[in-house]
């Protein structure tokens, strides 16, 4: 992989990261929590988002051994937005409705590029541009697929936890306890399982595959 080809998927995985965090907390405001906003939060300034560890230092490793192994997953965190759900007018359905707006950006960007890709000539135009449209359409899916594992600290967590039925609290308890652990495992050693669903939508959006 070129350098700049390197950087491209660091900067397009950051701000992808970043428009995730930013619906939760425009979501969130919405719903009558203001805490994201004024914490300073609702900005597409990266600076005030980013993770050294999951914005920077996973995704850097996760490419390089994805260009050592011959393929990978490619994934990565911002800081989560504040957000108390004490302050949601629907307090039964608000923290589901704040979790799936990240991943729904995520999906919405994807869409948005992936039918440029689709329907106008770029690779007339320009190859490099269809390359990294690529990446962006990709790096979203993957973000909102992998977001929406019910496994905390994912948003997919606290839809799960949202219409789980009080007789299943223990295993809401385990979840929170070893959920980062069993999301690393996964990261690591089940991308396999993860991939055919990515590409399946890849192919759905653009009409061809990626992988």
């Amino acid at each position: 992989m070129e350098v700049m080809e390197f950087i491209f998927l660091i900067i397009i995985l950051i701000f992808s990261v970043v428009l995730h965090e930013v619906s939760h907390g425009i979501v969130a405001n919405a719903l009558g929590d203001p805490t994201a906003k004024q914490a300073g939060r609702l900005t597409l300034n990266p600076i005030p988002h980013l993770d050294p560890i999951g914005s920077i230092l996973l995704p850097g490793f996760l490419i390089l051994m994805s260009q050592l192994g011959g393929g990978g997953i490619i994934f990565g965190w911002a800081k989560p937005v504040p957000v108390n759900p004490l302050n949601f007018r629907d307090k039964k359905y608000g923290s589901a409705l704040v979790s799936l707006a990240g991943p729904g950006s995520n999906l919405s960007i994807a869409l948005i590029f992936g039918l440029v890709l689709r329907f106008l000539p770029l690779t007339e135009f320009s190859p490099a541009l269809v390359t990294i449209f690529s990446y962006i359409v990709i790096l979203n899916i993957l973000l909102a697929v992998f977001n929406l594992l019910p496994i905390p600290p994912l948003d997919g967590s606290h839809i799960l936890f949202t219409f789980l039925p009080r007789r299943f609290a223990a295993l809401k308890i385990i979840l929170s306890q070893f959920g980062l652990f069993i999301l690393l495992f996964i990261i690591f050693f089940f991308f396999g399982f993860v991939s055919p669903v990515v590409n399946f939508l890849f192919r759905l959006i653009v009409g061809s595959s990626f992988f």
